[in-house]
């Protein structure tokens, strides 16, 4: 079993967790302005991406492009990994691939220190992601109560590119956002993703 294997309701149970539906982690959400080139690189992409519709298209056309732009404003004191092996415990189906970490770590080559976890949406429905990105969560979680750099809240996403879903896991107690935050509203998706890299 792998990350990408669990259902909302499995990763629930498994390891015992509480799950809010309506939550609303980022009222008010500070919008933020894209960079010019991330505009200009949206502006084209996006048809393309939508056209295409495949979930490589999306990630490699939109998602890459928001992931590293929320790197940016960071000045780089946050680092992006994509598709990495993230084994943390394959006993309970803590292993596998990841399709997005961005992290506080000074390394670009070496997972450290996972805030957020971001899953690619199966056939462009946001809600069937929300168990492996759950999972996700949980693995970074204890990756890093095990290096002893514990983070209050990890964050996660799920998105088809065009439509983003939040949730945070702190503790045992995980919040999905109500609110749905879309390409077309880029500050406001910025602005989350400021919050979520602090």
């Amino acid at each position: 079993m792998t990350y990408s294997d669990f259902t909302l309701p499995l990763a629930v149970n498994r390891f015992g967790l509480t799950l809010d539906m309506k939550s609303d982690l980022f009222s008010p959400v500070e919008e933020r302005d894209p960079s010019n080139l991330l505009r200009e690189t949206l502006a084209y992409n996006t048809t393309l991406a939508l056209s295409i519709a495949t979930e490589k298209a999306r990630s490699e056309l939109l998602v890459s492009p928001i992931l590293t732009e929320a790197r940016r404003v960071r000045d780089d004191k946050v680092n992006l990994f994509s598709g990495n092996v993230f084994n943390v415990d394959a006993t309970v189906g803590l292993a596998g691939y990841f399709d997005f970490l961005l992290t506080h770590s000074p390394y670009l080559s070496v997972v450290q220190a996972p805030v957020f976890a971001v899953v690619e949406a199966k056939k462009e429905d946001v809600t069937t992601g929300y168990g492996q990105c759950v999972a996700t969560m949980v693995g970074a979680q204890r990756f890093n109560a095990q290096s002893n750099e514990p983070i209050e809240t990890v964050y996660g996403a799920v998105t088809s590119g065009d439509i983003w879903k939040f949730l945070s896991l702190r503790g045992t107690d995980v919040r999905v956002d109500r609110e749905t935050y879309y390409l077309d509203r880029i500050e406001r998706l910025l602005g989350v993703l400021w919050r979520v890299t602090e």
